[in-house]
């Protein structure tokens, strides 16, 4: 039992490290090691939570050891008994939360190139350890029922999204937070998510971060961020729900100029097809259709009712260097503004 013990204060002591500047040092092995240590005390936990007389010396040790580190560490934060029971998630978000964590062991961290797996053989590895417990996570919130708002999506992939986005915001600002760095940081950080992100995972992820109405100075950082990425801001408008994207344009002023930026940039790649009598997009990497198109614009109009006095006199400016035809099929700008003035 001594050894027990001894090994509880040791688990105290690197949950502690966890949030120092040592971090900035650590490797693939160390982290390794440091997850083993968590599964451990998880382990005695459920070996030793019921047993009275055993938990009243572990909580000893751990009050001991508590004193201890709140004297070498700035800020600490205790570790009690019941904590033992979460000690790998209590790990990670230490980790995660602190500004000089490597991007070498984030990018190990969400890794996402190998199968989700719970198999007992890959309890040593920690490659994608936050990418397991995203799916865990979610897969208990869609089967608990999750609150699903008009417009979202429902299912494991916008779970998945959500809690996703709350651990990449929780980043964001740690980073933000640290003294004596610039958003330079948080944006090397954004940049290697996006780099390590596939397919459309990295539009949500990105669109219910900035939902999240946890931070506004984290918040103004990431539009700005995506401002400076076209092709993702383009493929955020085009690949979410209308209905998400409008509450990223009701909710953020610069998006909603960005996103109405979007919309005319669709329409400038339309031309007229004679035998469809239609108009249709001449970009091979956008799908919109001019119904659709309107359709856009109308919902962003009535959700922002701000915007229509500006829109509708840039269009107006477009249709008269046009020529300024009222005949269909002749202007983009003029059928545009025909059918949001109905």
């Amino acid at each position: 039992m001594e050894a027990v013990l001894k090994n509880l204060g040791s688990t105290a002591e690197l949950l502690a490290v966890a949030q120092s500047d040592t971090v900035e040092r650590w490797d693939k092995e160390t982290l390794e090691k440091a997850f083993q240590w968590g599964r451990y005390c998880e382990f005695i936990f459920s070996r030793f939570h019921s047993n009275t007389a055993v938990r009243k010396m572990m909580e000893k040790q751990l009050q001991l050891t508590n004193e201890s580190l709140r004297a070498t560490f700035r800020g600490y934060t205790e570790v009690s008994f019941s904590d033992l029971s979460q000690c790998q998630h209590l790990l990670l978000v230490r980790l995660l939360t602190n500004p000089v964590l490597p991007i070498s062991i984030m990018k190990i961290l969400f890794d996402t190139s190998g199968p989700l797996s719970t198999g007992a053989d890959e309890s040593d590895d920690v490659t994608g350890h936050c990418t397991r417990i995203v799916g865990y996570k979610s897969a208990c919130r869609v089967l608990s029922g999750v609150h699903v708002t008009p417009g979202s999506a429902a299912g494991p992939d916008a779970a998945d999204a959500d809690l996703q986005a709350g651990m990449l915001m929780e980043r964001v600002e740690a980073l933000l937070l640290l003294r004596g760095r610039e958003a330079g940081e948080a944006e090397r950080f954004l940049d290697s998510v996006l780099e390590g992100s596939e397919g459309e995972s990295i539009c949500w992820i990105v669109a219910s971060a900035l939902l999240t109405g946890r931070n506004p100075a984290s918040e103004d950082l990431l539009f700005s961020w995506l401002q400076q990425k076209d092709t993702l801001l383009v493929n955020l408008c085009s690949t979410l729900p209308t209905g998400h994207v409008i509450d990223l344009a009701q909710k953020n002023v610069n998006f909603r100029g960005a996103y109405c930026d979007v919309l005319k940039e669709w329409a400038s790649g339309m031309e007229y097809d004679m035998n469809e009598g239609e108009w249709v997009q001449t970009n091979t990497n956008t799908r919109v259709s001019f119904k659709s198109l309107t359709e856009r614009f109308l919902a962003l109009l009535d959700a922002c009712p701000s915007l229509r006095e500006d829109v509708e006199r840039d269009m107006q400016v477009l249709k008269v260097n046009d020529g300024d035809f009222d005949v269909r099929g002749l202007s983009i700008w003029g059928d545009l503004l025909s059918e949001i003035k109905k």
